[in-house]
């Protein structure tokens, strides 16, 4: 059984995340993430939900009794950055669909997502939950979609000031990105970048976890992610991937304990960082290459 679902262990854990947090990393991480208490930032800021390979391996039945809904992040996890769905992911899936409720959170929107799988016949929460697309009688079909006001001329100021200082004046296509949902992407390269100079543009994410902290303070009424290959998503502050899945699970009448996430940015400011501090039990993918590999465990 996962550790965090072993309530002798959990208090063990909990009591050890409680007493490594000092009380200002606490209350950074309660000023970045509203949605979670500052017990529950304690004790997630630990990571204690993360299910490594030779668990997943020693208590795979143990796991496959237990989880219904399995939620994915797609680029770095399941495929490279904005590229296609290979063939081989596309089998993991069809195994896995066999036992599970497969479900899509993506900060990208629904079309792209679904393009991106080869139309692979899936649910999909899109911008970190503002947008849910499913199959009906067949057919993509969004089925909620919303949309907040953004104020563009904050946006372009401040972005412009941040590509200033920091020595982001070179980029190709627009400097922002304003999508219809109300979510922005300041892509550090431009709109229109070349996909090779994205990808080997701050593989770490050294170069924007520098700039992170200045970005939060500035945006301070947005949450701030560290998102793709060169960029910064923003979007109002109740969207994020925890909400959106548990909005999901409420609707389908899943548990909190039945659900396990499978992400590759689980860090601060990451786009799936809202899943571990949430406290769902989660996958991290280092390498989307082995994906499939990773996934054998809760089928075979």
């Amino acid at each position: 059984m996962n550790k965090l679902l072993r309530p002798a262990a959990f208090i063990v854990v909990a009591m050890l995340a409680l007493s490594a947090c000092h009380t200002s990393q606490s209350a950074d991480y309660s000023r970045q993430f509203p949605y979670c208490s500052p017990r529950q930032a304690k004790i997630y800021a630990s990571g204690a939900t993360r299910i490594d390979s030779a668990y997943a391996v020693s208590h795979a039945k143990e796991i496959r009794a237990r989880k219904r809904l399995l939620c994915f992040d797609l680029d770095a996890t399941i495929t490279q950055h904005k590229t296609q769905m290979t063939p081989e992911a596309t089998r993991t899936l069809d195994s896995l669909g066999k036992h599970y409720k497969l479900l899509m959170v993506g900060a990208g929107n629904a079309p792209r997502i679904y393009h991106q799988m080869n139309d692979y016949p899936i649910d999909i929460l899109a911008n970190y939950g503002m947008q849910e697309s499913r199959m009906v009688n067949g057919r993509f079909t969004i089925v909620r979609e919303t949309q907040s006001h953004v104020d563009t001329a904050f946006f372009r100021k401040q972005c412009d000031y941040l590509r200033q200082k920091y020595g982001y004046t070179q980029y190709k296509g627009d400097p922002i990105e304003f999508h219809e949902s109300g979510m922005v992407t300041f892509g550090l390269l431009g709109t229109k970048a070349d996909k090779a100079d994205k990808l080997t543009f701050d593989p770490d994410k050294r170069k924007r976890l520098d700039m992170y902290p200045e970005v939060q303070r500035i945006f301070k009424d947005y949450t701030v992610y560290i998102g793709g290959s060169t960029s910064f998503d923003f979007s109002e502050k109740q969207y994020n991937k925890y909400d959106a899945i548990m909005r999901y699970a409420r609707e389908h009448g899943y548990k909190k304990d039945e659900i396990l996430f499978v992400g590759d940015d689980f860090t601060d400011g990451g786009g799936d960082s809202h899943v571990r501090l949430g406290g769902l039990d989660y996958i991290q993918i280092y390498d989307y290459r082995t994906f499939p590999q990773r996934m054998k465990f809760l089928y075979e």
